[in-house]
């Protein structure tokens, strides 16, 4: 289960990273590019942290794959992810769930004390979307008050608490998931942002 998990959040990230690219005109190399990094950054990062060398993304094709897919979902329904933007929020948002349950779960594989897997779930769910900004010459969502890293470490700490609780590991996934979507989606629906120091 926890394979399937990785590629629906990388495919979810990848279709995220193909609307970004579109959005700046960039070409279908570009397009598959930036969803590539979108969808497998944060899991690469993550990787190399934990010393998992070399990362999945270089050991499977299944990664090109998925972001190949991701690309024709973007250019062939490019209208219906425009017309339905709500959804599209929903995609990202369920891509941060699951992306952050996964690199806390991989951490906690790899040992890591209950605090590193929280962290380790954040930079799994943010760093490919920090760097499909960077690449696109904007300030990373993590870096402008979004509630979106905090959103991510909430879903991993309520994966691994679950856990303790002997939650059955597929069950505390979903539930972790669901609920950090809805607190990001809560968030943009209600404008919510984190204090700003004076």
């Amino acid at each position: 289960m926890f394979y399937w998990w990785d590629i629906i959040g990388t495919f979810f990230f990848c279709v995220s990273g193909a609307l970004a690219a579109r959005q700046v005109k960039m070409d279908y190399l570009g397009m598959f590019l930036l969803a590539l990094i979108t969808g497998t950054g944060g899991g690469t990062v993550r990787s190399v942290m934990l010393g998992d060398t070399p990362p999945p993304i270089f050991r499977s094709p299944d990664y090109i794959v998925v972001s190949i897919v991701a690309v024709l979902a973007a250019i062939l329904y490019e209208r219906l992810w425009e017309r339905y933007q709500r959804e599209v929020s929903v995609v990202d948002a369920l891509g941060l769930g699951l992306f952050a349950c996964v690199g806390a779960r991989a951490a906690g594989d790899a040992g890591l004390a209950w605090w590193g897997c929280m962290m380790m779930g954040m930079v799994t769910a943010t760093f490919g979307g920090v760097i499909r900004d960077i690449i696109r010459n904007e300030v990373p969502l993590i870096f402008r008050k979004e509630i979106y890293a905090t959103a991510a470490l909430l879903g991993a700490g309520l994966m691994l608490w679950l856990d303790n609780l002997g939650v059955q590991p597929e069950v505390s996934v979903v539930l972790s998931a669901l609920i950090t979507a809805v607190i990001r989606l809560l968030a943009i629906r209600y404008a919510v942002h984190m204090k700003e120091d004076s």
